[in-house]
């Protein structure tokens, strides 16, 4: 695999067994260092309003104003708002950690 990337959090579960599975991906903490707009801009095309967590104490968290505003603003503000883990292999975009994600992956 040459360019392997997990955008998450250190303390999300789900991204702890991606990394545990694959110790060679490069992690990126998106509460530390955010997510490249330009990434987060071919996330939301690839997967759309799902990319949004609306489950998370964020979410929870917004006011009703806050919550209306277009994701990419919202994801630029709030990265913790972001379903995880979201992973680059290859400049292709995988969500989530579902055996569709691990098959890509090859894992």
């Amino acid at each position: 695999m040459d360019e392997l990337k997990l955008f998450g959090l250190k303390n999300c579960d789900t991204c702890r067994k991606v990394l545990k599975q694959l110790p060679e991906i490069e992690f990126v903490d998106v509460r530390e260092t955010g997510v490249p707009e330009e990434l987060l801009a071919r996330a939301l095309g690839q997967f759309g309003d799902s990319l949004v967590n609306i489950r998370s104490t964020t979410w929870r968290g917004l006011t009703k104003d806050e919550r209306v505003k277009p994701p990419l603003e919202l994801l630029k503000t709030h990265p913790t708002l972001m379903k995880r883990p979201l992973i680059e292999h290859d400049g292709t975009l995988l969500l989530g950690w579902s055996k569709d994600t691990q098959d890509a992956l090859g894992v």
